[in-house]
C-alpha cells in the first residue's frame, strides 16, 4: 500500500451559542474545522482533523510511502521540519496527517482503531465542558443540564475573570449535576486558560476552595512556567491540569522535572502518536493523562490502551457539520463503534456546499491585560455580548447538515 495523496477541506462546528473562554468569546458560536484527508493506491482513505500549515512540505515526508508505518512516519514528518520547527500550527499539521496514517492501518486491518491498539473496553470516561463563559446563568443550566442527561457527573467550567462570578456558576453546575441522579457528589474543574499571575491563581483558587472543592484547576498561569505551575501547585488543593498547547514531547520534560503538573493534556489537534508518547512519559512520573479538545475521536481510540487514562473532554454533543463519527456518549461515557479505523466518515459535497467559518479574535488571541489585571472583569465577560442566535438544545445525534 502506498500513499498518493491528500486533499484539504474546511468544515464548521455550529455551536448555536456564544463560546469561548478567558480570552475572548465567538459570539455567533461557529468555529472553523478543518480536515486533512490521506488517499492510498488501494482506495483508503484516511481521515484527520486539524490544520493545514505547510500541509504540502510536510506531506513531502510521507508521499508514496507505506501509511502503515505509522510511527516512523511520524518522526519523519518531525525531521522535516528540522530547521524551520515543527512548534504551533504545523505541529497540528502533522498531528492530522498522523490522525490519518492511523485511520489507514487500522482500515486496512479491518478492525476498529481502538482494538488494533490494543484497547480492551470501548467506553472512555468523559466530563463535560461547554466553553461556557459567555453564556447567562439561565443558559448555563441548561447546556449543562443536558450533559446531565447523558451521564455526565463531571464539568469543567471556563472562569478566571472574577472569584464571585466563578464561585456563583460552579455553584449553579453542581446543583444542576447532583440534581440529575443520586449517587457521589459531582466533581468540578476550573479553567483559566492562561489568564493568571502566580499569585492571581493562588489568591482565586484559594476563594474558590474556602466553599468548593476543585478537582482541577487548567492552565491557571503560561503553558510554559515550569517553577509558575509548580508554586500555584503548592499553594492550592486542588491538582494542576496542564499540556494541551505544548506541541512537543520535549516541552513536557522541564514541566515533569519540575513536578509542574498533577494532571498532564494533550490537544486532540495533535495527533494520536504524540497522545501516546506524552501518555507514557506521564506515566512513568505516576501521573494521569487526559485529552483535550472538541470530537478528539483519534484520542478517545488511543485512551482505551492507555493504563493511565483519566477522563477525556465532551465538547459539543455534536460532530462538526458534514462529520459522521461512530460512537456515542451514554452513562458518562464516550462509547466507541466498531467501524474499522477511526470509524469517521466525511460528506465533502456537504461541506463544500455550506459556507464555512471564519475565526477572528474570540479566544484565539490573548488579551494584553491578561495576568496584570487589577480589579475583576465586570460580569466575568471577557468582551461585550453582541449576540446572533440563541442557545440550543444539544441533541445526541449525528450532524446532518440540516
Amino acid at each position: 500500500m502506498r500513499i498518493t495523496g491528500f486533499r484539504t477541506l474546511q468544515t464548521v462546528q455550529e455551536w448555536g451559542r456564544p463560546v469561548g473562554d478567558a480570552n475572548g468569546v465567538f459570539a455567533d458560536g461557529r468555529i472553523p474545522v478543518p480536515i486533512i484527508l490521506v488517499d492510498t493506491d488501494e482506495g483508503i482513505t484516511g481521515v484527520g482533523l486539524g490544520p493545514h500549515a505547510d500541509a504540502d512540505a510536510v506531506f513531502a515526508a510521507i508521499d508514496g510511502e507505506d501509511p502503515r508505518g505509522v510511527t516512523a512516519l511520524y518522526d519523519r514528518m518531525l525531521r522535516h521540519r528540522f530547521k524551520t520547527g515543527h512548534a504551533g500550527a504545523v505541529f497540528g499539521t502533522i498531528g492530522a496527517f498522523d490522525t490519518a496514517l492511523w485511520d489507514i492501518k487500522a482500515q486496512a486491518a479491518g478492525e476498529p482503531l481502538w482494538r488494533l491498539l490494543g484497547g480492551r473496553d470501548r467506553q472512555v470516561p468523559a466530563y463535560a465542558s461547554g466553553l461556557d463563559i459567555g453564556l447567562t446563568d439561565a443558559e448555563l443550566v441548561a447546556v449543562y443540564q443536558d450533559y446531565a442527561e447523558h451521564g455526565l457527573r463531571a464539568a469543567k467550567l471556563k472562569g478566571g475573570l472574577d472569584v464571585d462570578r466563578d464561585r456563583h456558576r460552579l455553584t449553579l453546575v453542581r446543583e444542576v449535576l447532583a440534581g440529575a441522579a443520586r449517587g457521589p457528589r459531582p466533581v468540578l474543574m476550573l479553567d483559566a486558560n492562561e489568564s493568571w499571575s502566580r499569585k492571581q491563581a493562588v489568591r482565586h483558587i484559594s476563594e474558590l476552595e474556602r466553599t468548593l472543592d476543585l478537582t482541577w484547576v487548567e492552565e491557571p498561569v503560561r503553558r510554559w512556567d515550569a517553577d509558575g505551575l509548580a508554586a500555584v501547585g503548592r499553594g492550592i488543593r486542588a491538582a494542576v491540569a496542564s499540556g494541551e498547547n505544548l506541541s512537543g514531547l520535549e516541552q513536557f520534560r522541564p514541566l515533569l522535572a519540575a513536578g509542574a503538573l498533577d494532571i498532564v493534556q494533550t490537544s486532540a489537534v495533535w495527533g494520536i502518536t504524540h497522545f501516546l508518547r506524552v501518555a507514557n512519559l506521564a506515566h512513568a512520573h505516576e501521573l494521569p493523562v487526559s485529552p483535550v479538545g472538541n470530537t478528539p475521536i483519534g484520542l478517545l481510540h488511543a485512551a482505551t490502551s492507555t493504563p493511565n487514562h483519566l477522563a477525556a473532554e465532551l465538547q459539543d454533543l455534536l460532530p462538526p457539520q458534514g462529520v459522521f463519527v461512530d460512537a456515542h456518549v451514554e452513562d458518562g461515557h464516550f462509547v466507541l463503534g466498531d467501524s474499522p479505523g477511526l470509524g469517521i466518515r466525511v460528506d465533502e459535497d456537504l461541506i463544500r456546499a455550506r459556507p464555512g467559518a471564519t475565526a477572528r479574535g474570540g479566544p484565539n488571541v490573548r488579551p494584553d491585560w491578561a495576568g496584570r489585571r487589577l480589579l475583576p472583569v465586570p460580569d466575568g465577560m471577557p468582551v461585550p455580548r453582541h449576540r446572533t442566535g440563541v442557545v440550543r438544545p444539544l441533541p445526541l445525534r449525528q450532524a446532518d447538515g440540516k
